[in-house]
Formats: structure tokens, sequence, C-alpha cells
């Protein structure tokens, strides 16, 4: 059976404040443990109005904190962003804190735009080709240390932390495949070149001491209610979202709207069929139908579903409802 999971960029609503969101955070991470959700992930992002996650292993630990058994972990943590023993200390001291629950995603985007990436102090004329080394030397400090060794992650060495490569095109596929590592594909928001990435991690896939074989996550967009026309109207959150970030008008999460397509432009209806071909909007019956579809074409071993729904309650009767779905 395909593991449900759930990743979490903690919105900050209109009406709302980022204490409100991450406060609703934990109460999602609270509800998903007790629906049997495998794991909890949250993504960095920066400067952006409407996303709580940006210092995300400290949300982290707020999550971790107020569950009990749900792995909880970064998906993800954008790399070039940081300097890999800064991370390899952050997510030792939360393994050390909660054992065997932490996962560390790792992506090589700065999830900002350039003027914030600067101000975090990130070198903007680093060569893209460095994140591969840089994931290499932060699982080395997660490693036994070497006689000669002259810096240490402490917490962090010793610790068994399960590293991830996330993505949304072929790098991230060969490189997961190449260090024998689990592949998340970013198909919720960047569907395109999916079906490619998977076929060339799978085929490309080396066994290493973390992992024997390949093993794909797949972000999945779910909006699930007792209505279909419910579920439509509860989406229109998210394709605001999406509209507003390619206007370059990012902002916090807007209230739903009827019929909000209609009122898009020919490419912007465009953008969101695109985006809605990893997405399953409606009934339990429906949702099921459209999961198990998507399942059959990608064999992916686990989905991710993200939520981005306005109303809190909503949110979780959606996921509720995904929790009860039987998946093959």
């Amino acid at each position: 059976m395909v593991k449900l999971s759930v990743l979490d960029l903690s919105p900050i609503t209109a009406d709302g404040d980022a204490g409100t969101s991450l406060n609703n955070s934990l109460s999602l991470a609270q509800h998903a443990e007790k629906w049997g959700f495998n794991r909890y992930w949250l993504a960095e992002h920066h400067n952006m109005q409407g996303i709580a996650s940006a210092a995300t292993a400290v949300v982290i630990a707020h999550i971790a904190g107020g569950t009990k058994s749900i792995r909880v972990g970064a998906g993800g943590i954008m790399l070039p962003n940081h300097a890999p023993l800064i991370i390899a200390e952050q997510f030792g001291t939360l393994e050390a804190l909660f054992p065997n629950r932490i996962d560390l995603g790792l992506g090589r985007a700065p999830g900002t735009d350039q003027a914030t990436a600067y101000a975090m102090r990130r070198n903007l004329d680093a060569d893209v080709d460095q994140f591969p080394q840089d994931v290499v030397e932060l699982m080395g400090y997660f490693g036994e240390p070497h006689p000669d060794q002259k810096i240490h992650a402490v917490p962090g060495y010793g610790l068994n932390i399960p590293f991830w490569i996330l993505g949304s095109s072929l790098f991230g596929a060969q490189l997961a495949a190449s260090l024998g590592l689990p592949y998340a594909f970013a198909s919720h928001f960047a569907p395109e070149q999916m079906l490619n990435a998977i076929a060339l991690y799978r085929e490309r896939f080396r066994p290493s001491a973390q992992l024997d074989k390949p093993y794909v996550m797949l972000g999945y967009n779910v909006f699930a209610a007792d209505s279909d026309a419910q579920a439509h109207y509860l989406a229109s959150s998210m394709q605001q979202a999406f509209v507003n970030l390619r206007r370059g008008q990012p902002g916090k999460l807007q209230p739903p709207t009827d019929n909000y397509l209609e009122q898009l432009s020919a490419g912007e209806q465009m953008l969101i069929r695109q985006i809605m071909s990893c997405a399953a909007i409606g009934t339990a019956d429906k949702v099921q139908a459209e999961m198990q579809k998507f399942i059959q074409r990608t064999q992916a071993d686990e989905l991710m579903i993200t939520s981005q729904i306005y109303s809190h309650e909503a949110r979780l009767r959606s996921y509720e409802i995904a929790a009860s779905l039987e998946l093959l």
C-alpha cells in the first residue's frame, strides 16, 4: 500500500498571522499523526508573506515537540542558502531531541528571489554544481569522525538521519540516483518533467548504505470535501496563490472565491491546468479514483499531500478524507 504524508507550507491567511499559522500547523500535525500519515514535512521559503516556515528547523522542533511518533522533517532545506556545517548542527540537534523521527530533504533552489538570497549572505556567484559537493559534505558530518578530522558537527556526528534529494528537474534525479538516496519530486507545482525524472532516477539508481533500491515520493495536491462543489471552491485559494506568484504579486493566502478560473486569462488558465494535473479535487470517491490513477501511472512509493486551504477546519477535513482512502 502506498504511504501518505503531509507537506505543509504553514500558510498565512489574509486574516491571520504567523503565530496562528504555526499553531495551525501543529494542530494539523497532531491530527495527521492520529490519522496515520507517515511523515510531516515543512518547506523553506523566504520573503514570502504567505508562508511561515522560513526558519524551517525551528518549526520542525515546534512540530516534533507537539507530536509523539510521526516523522518530521524538511521538504526541504535549500542548501545553497546555508553552510553544510550549520545544517548538520541544526538537524543533529533535532535528531538528538527527537530520536529516529527526523528527515532531511535537500534542494538546490534558493527558495526566494535574488535580492533576498543576497540578504541571506548567499554567494550569488556560486556555481550551481556546488550543490552535490555540499550534499556530500553535509552527509559526512553525520558519519563517524576520522582521526584527522578537524571539524565536527556537535550534535550530529554518528547520528542516523535519512537524507532525501528534492527536485523538479532531471538534475536532482541524477544526484539522488548516484548517491543512492530517496527522491522526492515537486510534482505538486512543477509536473512537467516528473515522468522523465522518475525514469532516470530508477534507471541510474545505485544502492547505498541508506537505501538498497529506488524510493520515489511525489508531491500531490488534494482538495477533498463533502461535495465536489465545495472542494473546487476550496481549491481556488491555492489557484490564486499560484497566479499571484506568476504575476509577481505574492502575498497571504486569499479566501476562496466562486468561479475563479473564469476570471483568468487564457495563459493563466493554462498555468492552472498544468499545475492541477497532479491534483485531486472532490469528494472521497472522486479523490480516491484520481489518486489511484496517479499512483498507477507513476508507481510512486509514497505521496506527499499538500492542501493550501484557507479554512483550518476545511484543511483538516480534507486531510481526514485523504487518510480514510484505501490506495493500492
